[in-house]
């Protein structure tokens, strides 16, 4: 074979390659987008205070809601036996518990749907040669993810049945930190895909060093959020910058054991949560002024400054929340405000290109 012959092989090879990794970014994309869809239904099932309505495991039969009237008011009548309806919603209709139910519903079907989309996405894709074998462990890492979270979000479900009017929020800490984990990694493999990679920057390596803790701080802010939400904690203290006419509220330490009071005291979880959200936006902006004072490509300048920019709207719209004691369309809101943020994170970490970059799943 001729060397003129051998490179236009490796050329078409290389050009299938190059398309086969767009429709998978492309496919990854739409499933990162189904998942912040997700946990923006999942903060208004919880605002709602509907995750409890639903009393059955049942994966494939739940999936259609109840069809007669009987179906029904055996589901309704399953809900009047647990703590939640006893104690807050007792003396509830029927047309009442509909309300909630729908929105837990909803929550589980979209996630049967994100399960659809990812194992159907995958064969099609599969059978059509578009899938690199270098791509296959972490496709797989994802579906076992998937269906880790499944198990997850029912056993958080089931810790309100027997002596608790709502989840654990340690559970609910857990299924929200799953799911910020699979959303993250889902876009990270997409973005590596269908983004090539930005020119290399000899003052990336730091700054990308930087941003990595800086997804740490974030990871703990946004649970620090679940913990508020689970606790319902930013139904109290709605006063900004102080709580109750304090800086530290006077009730920070007032549980026993003490060390309990971060984790299940109203007062000290809504305060972590606020100094971490602003340590989160003086990170946020400390980063953005440490790339324009160092040579990088564009991509990455640009990724910093939009992370800056959201941190600081995030904070705000965090304040306007509580101010406003927590309507539902604006803790969604809030919600979405950190999954945006995330993604913008693992954005700007793919636009870092240091000169002795790591491997990324494009590669091999």
């Amino acid at each position: 074979m001729s060397t003129l012959a051998v490179s236009s092989d490796r050329t078409d090879r290389s050009t299938a390659a190059r398309t086969g990794d767009r429709a998978v970014g492309v496919w990854l994309l739409s499933v990162a987008g189904m998942i912040f869809a997700m946990a923006v239904i999942g903060a208004i099932t919880r605002l709602t205070e509907s995750g409890l309505s639903i009393m059955e495991w049942a994966p494939i039969s739940g999936t259609l809601p109840p069809l007669t009237q009987a179906e029904w008011e055996r589901l309704f009548a399953l809900y009047k036996t647990i703590p939640e309806y006893q104690q807050i919603n007792r003396g509830m209709s029927l047309a009442e518990f509909k309300e909630i139910f729908w929105w837990e519903w909803i929550h589980r079907l979209w996630g049967r749907l994100i399960g659809a989309l990812f194992a159907g996405g995958f064969l099609i894709l599969l059978l059509r040669g578009k899938i690199r074998r270098a791509l296959t462990p972490h496709l797989i890492a994802m579906f076992a993810l998937g269906g880790l979270q499944g198990l997850v979000g029912w056993y958080m479900v089931a810790s309100g049945f027997a002596e608790r009017t709502d989840v654990s929020q340690y559970r609910l800490a857990a299924h929200l930190g799953l799911a910020l984990l699979i959303y993250a990694y889902v876009l990270w493999v997409a973005f590596t895909l269908l983004a090539p990679a930005p020119a290399v920057s000899s003052g990336a390596r730091g700054l990308r060093l930087g941003l990595r803790a800086f997804a740490g701080l974030l990871a703990v802010t946004i649970l620090a959020g679940a913990l508020v939400a689970g606790i319902n904690a930013g139904l109290t203290y709605n006063t900004f910058p102080k709580m109750a006419g304090q800086w530290v509220p006077s009730g920070y330490w007032i549980r026993e054991p003490t060390w309990l009071n971060p984790f299940e005291n109203p007062a000290a979880v809504q305060f972590n949560h606020r100094v971490l959200a602003i340590l989160t936006v003086v990170a946020a902006l400390g980063l953005w002024l440490w790339a324009r004072a160092r040579p990088l490509a564009l991509t990455a300048r640009r990724a910093l400054g939009l992370l800056a920019l959201a941190a600081t709207a995030q904070l705000g719209l965090g304040i306007w929340t509580l101010l406003w004691v927590v309507p539902v369309w604006l803790g969604a809101a809030h919600q979405a405000g950190a999954l945006t943020l995330l993604g913008l994170t693992v954005w700007a970490l793919t636009r870092l290109n240091p000169a002795a970059e790591t491997r990324t799943p494009t590669q091999g």
